[in-house]
């Protein structure tokens, strides 16, 4: 895939010695595809990222299909990829979509909540306030039925219509969504304007209002070139989990100044480099996302897809 050693591993000792890598893919990447792709073809994608070493990966949703309309066929997917033996976590805005989820046996759901009024508006048309008191009975439900729940905040550090973000609502808002009984927090960057030292200082107020470090994921976007450099702040901070889209798919339907998210391999790329474990490989994962892109139509915008596959033509 490049010259053989590369990238050198040189660890740094005040970085964690394993990043478990959320894939979110197959749901946060292809949700905000205009074309619908093919159920076989999403199963293939699963398959094949489940091969190439990710553990963990976002299967779909199951929202209503004239809201998300490209993860209609939820019911249908599922079935299919039971048998790679990986997590699959699925998203589930209310208890009607848990209902669907546990009927297939789901064993791991998220809900996705915000920090600010605006986007609550436009995501789940309610207010914060009505939003988590939605999500109460689901993740009650879905704890008392042995399910791990994982809960998205998003709008963490800027929203298209208020702007800047307090840091200190950002961390009440997800204090209150930790306390439903999430299991951990994934925390949104979901414009892609988040700085280093915006994160340092918003994990350090979730720390300080009671969410430990070990709770907490973080949700980069690549908007504006950053999203590298602030993962690399939240490990320096301790944290060991991070969202990432294999081929550097996806965005946000509902916020249009929404890019993709961190591409997984170039994540991959950083953390090896640094000598930190993924239990990735990343000639297969490469391989998968190149694959993907053909069917999409278009080339992928990660960066590291593009030098191997470069290197390989």
């Amino acid at each position: 895939m490049t010259a053989d050693g590369l990238p050198m591993p040189v660890r740094d000792p005040a970085l964690p010695d394993r990043v478990r890598i959320h894939e979110v893919g197959p749901r946060d990447g292809l949700q905000n595809e205009k074309a619908i792709v093919p159920v076989e073809v999403k199963a293939d994608f699963i398959r094949r990222l489940a091969d190439a070493g990710l553990g963990t990966i976002e299967a779909t949703s199951f929202v209503r299909p004239e809201w998300v309309p490209q993860l209609a066929d939820a019911e249908q997917l599922l079935p299919l990829v039971q048998e790679t033996g990986v997590r699959l976590p699925v998203l589930v805005p209310n208890e009607r979509g848990l209902d669907r989820a546990l009927a297939l046996g789901v064993r791991e759901v998220a809900v996705f909540a915000s920090a600010t009024e605006s986007f609550a508006k436009a995501n789940l048309n309610r207010t914060v306030d009505a939003s988590l008191a939605m999500f109460e009975p689901v993740v009650r439900r879905a704890k008392d039925e042995g399910a791990k729940v994982r809960g998205y905040l998003s709008m963490c550090f800027g929203d298209p219509w208020e702007g800047p973000v307090p840091i200190e609502r950002v961390a009440d808002v997800g204090r209150r969504l930790y306390e439903l009984g999430c299991d951990e927090l994934s925390l949104g960057d979901t414009i892609g304007v988040a700085t280093p030292g915006h994160v340092t200082a918003l994990l350090t107020a979730f720390n300080v209002a009671g969410v430990p470090t070990d709770r907490l994921a973080v949700h980069f976007h690549d908007t504006y070139g950053q999203a590298l450099a602030n993962t690399l702040t939240a490990l320096r901070h301790g944290v060991t989990t991070v969202d990432a889209s294999a081929g550097g798919l996806g965005g946000c339907p509902y916020a249009k100044s929404a890019t993709g998210n961190l591409a997984t391999e170039d994540l991959v790329w950083m953390l090896h480099g640094l000598g930190i474990d993924t239990g990735v490989d990343l000639g297969r994962l490469t391989a998968t996302s190149v694959w993907m892109a053909a069917h999409l139509g278009r080339p992928s915008p990660s960066r590291t897809v593009r030098a191997i596959s470069q290197q390989e033509s």
